[in-house]
């Protein structure tokens, strides 16, 4: 039985976040909703807070995981983290925009790749 779809973006979140943590991040929030934009991590990188979008697969025949993040999803990032910063009155803090991608290949340790300041 495969897991869901969730299940699996919980995974990636979990995978990231353990990551960008043992890089010295704070994690602020994670799976930030506003309407129908999400973000999937927010954190905080020395006095920088940034917005990461999160894209696992199991298999590299169509691209590597980062090729996924489209110009539509992108702009709901943008959407979610104005609204984000607003609640958070962080009008004044500098921002930044990364993509983590993670290949996560049976019986494999996940590679990850994290593009930072991926899109502006």
């Amino acid at each position: 039985m495969s897991k869901s779809a969730r299940a699996r973006g919980n995974e990636a979140e979990d995978l990231a976040c353990t990551y960008l943590e043992q890089k010295g991040w704070e994690i602020l929030q994670r799976n930030y909703y506003a309407g129908k934009a999400e973000v999937d991590i927010i954190g905080r990188d020395g006095e920088v807070i940034v917005f990461v979008e999160v894209k696992m697969r199991s298999s590299t025949q169509f691209g590597s995981p980062v090729e996924f993040v489209k110009e539509d999803k992108v702009m709901r990032i943008y959407s979610a983290a104005q609204q984000w910063v607003i609640e958070n009155d962080m009008m004044n803090a500098p921002l930044r925009f990364d993509v983590i991608g993670i290949k996560q290949l049976k019986n494999k340790e996940p590679e990850i790749d994290h593009l930072i300041d991926a899109y502006r």
